[in-house]
């Protein structure tokens, strides 16, 4: 690539529009699903096994495999000093810190509402996107994350209404919130590293690699016992949550960070808790409400909007 059209480093790229084609469709529906049904396997994990090693099971298995994708597509593997201290703090914010805190929210929380929470992430990015890369804010955009974010406040209405919020409570909403910051500041950083040219999953092994050495350092400064549950419920959630919701889901949304722009990709999240109702109305018979039914019209719309390419100008 020729300095002439490499874009610039702090700008979002024009070479590839923001045009939902069939592939970018693919991938968005991917993450949305992958992502959608993580929460089950989140919380099928607490209880036992401390949350920081369970988190640090997960990116060992997704890191062996993010390796294992590299090695076989032969894909370049040695980088700067400075690509490294990117790859780092994108381990430090997507496959550590941002885990732990949502992990640790998740023994005082309810699971809708950390799902509620996390879907803030389309909101957070576009601020972030604006703060950190300048990038205009498109009033569409803007409204659309507002629709979704409102749609669903209303979906889960009654436990965040019902969540008490105690001190117990108030703590673990503020780590879901700190989790969601670690998420979206390591999507700032991921954008730059994709722009520099360095393959994703390249990209992905380093950094899920430096996120293990974060999480063995914890476990090990915490005392932790170095233990897995041996039943069916949390081993099949942790090959789940490494292969599906790591290795597969980040490498779809990665992807999609890239060719939608921080804010437009960080609006899946808003649809995450809508597949996790689904499953829970199919596994643990959740009844719906007009008020649940109301916040998914609000969040669809939501969606239409930030996703719909706006009309060219004649």
């Amino acid at each position: 690539m020729s300095q002439a059209t490499m874009p610039r480093a702090g700008a979002v790229s024009e070479a590839e529009p923001a045009r939902l084609e069939g592939s970018t469709l693919g991938l968005y529906v991917a993450t949305v699903l992958l992502w959608g049904v993580s929460w089950i396997g989140i919380h099928a994990q607490l209880g036992v096994v401390a949350p920081e090693m369970s988190v640090l099971w997960r990116f060992v298995l997704a890191a062996l495999c993010t390796w294992g994708w590299a090695l076989v597509a032969g894909m370049r593997l040695r980088f700067s000093l400075a690509d490294h201290l990117r790859f780092m703090a994108v381990g430090v914010c997507l496959f550590s810190f941002n885990f732990i805190c949502f992990y640790y929210g998740g023994l005082t929380v309810p699971s809708g509402l950390l799902s509620v929470v996390f879907s803030l992430a389309s909101i957070f990015n576009l601020v972030l996107g604006f703060v950190i890369f300048r990038q205009k804010v498109d009033a569409r955009v803007a409204l659309g994350g507002c629709l979704g974010a409102a749609g669903i406040v209303l979906l889960f209405w009654p436990e965040i209404t019902g969540a008490g919020f105690n001190l117990a409570a108030l703590k673990g909403l503020g780590l879901c919130v700190l989790g969601t910051l670690f998420f979206c500041s390591g999507n700032m950083i991921s954008t730059v590293v994709q722009r520099r040219g360095i393959p994703l999953i390249s990209a992905n092994a380093w950094a899920m690699t430096y996120g293990v050495v974060v999480l063995l350092v914890l476990n090990l400064v915490r005392g932790n016992a170095f233990i897995v549950e041996p039943t069916v419920t949390y081993l099949g959630a942790l090959v789940y949550l490494a292969v599906g919701a790591s290795v597969l889901a980040f490498a779809s949304y990665l992807t999609l960070l890239r060719r939608l722009g921080a804010a437009r990709a960080g609006y899946a999240t808003v649809l995450f808790p809508i597949i996790a109702l689904a499953v829970s109305t199919l596994v643990e018979g959740y009844v719906w409400t007009p008020l649940a039914a109301i916040g998914v019209v609000l969040a669809l719309a939501g969606n239409v909007l930030v996703l719909r390419r706006p009309a060219a100008r004649t």
